[in-house]
């Protein structure tokens, strides 16, 4: 486990010197977000936590599972070299945020993703960066910091494979998973 924490660690270091100029490299790498929390969990740990909600919320499973609601938004999408929220992504992350409110014992985890353009470095950053503001937009509208987890995937998981606009916008997103 200490291995994992000085990779993260490392990695993370190296994300801050990254520029967007880079050539592209192969290979997947992941990126959690450690300020969020002293503990670091495992990526198993971390996705049974993504899906758990507290034992006391019964009847707020259909809030999350209704399609009429906010709460059914999922995934932000956000423009090319961008981390700004959309305008019309903020109600959803305002549901979301007082879900989180009602709800203490639930944690969320925000998948921060690009697309197959520029490095793996700054895809992974971006993601991050990306995540990273969708919890910033979160806190601020009354969410815990503890109960949101981030990681960034950088362009290792594509929504779309395609090598294209259309699959370039679905794979700039954040996912929120509960």
């Amino acid at each position: 486990m200490s291995i994992r924490l000085l990779f993260a660690v490392t990695l993370t270091c190296l994300l801050i010197g990254c520029s967007k100029d880079q050539v592209k490299e192969d290979g997947p790498a992941e990126v959690t977000d450690l300020s969020a929390d002293s503990t670091t969990a495992t990526s198993d740990e971390t996705a049974a936590q993504a899906y758990g909600a507290d034992s006391d919320s019964g009847s707020a499973f259909s809030e999350l599972d209704d399609p009429q609601s906010p709460l059914s938004v999922r995934i932000i999408y956000f423009e090319y070299d961008s981390s700004e929220i959309r305008s019309d992504y903020r109600s959803a992350i305002e549901a979301h945020s007082l879900y989180l409110q009602k709800n203490p014992n639930t944690t969320i985890t925000l998948e921060g993703h690009a697309d197959e353009r520029g490095s793996r470095e700054y895809n992974l950053a971006l993601g991050e960066k990306r995540a990273k503001a969708v919890k910033q937009q979160m806190l601020l509208l009354g969410a815990s910091s503890s109960q949101i987890r981030l990681v960034s995937y950088g362009e290792e998981r594509p929504a779309s494979d395609g090598h294209d606009d259309y699959s370039w916008q679905q794979n700039r997103r954040v996912e929120i998973l509960y």
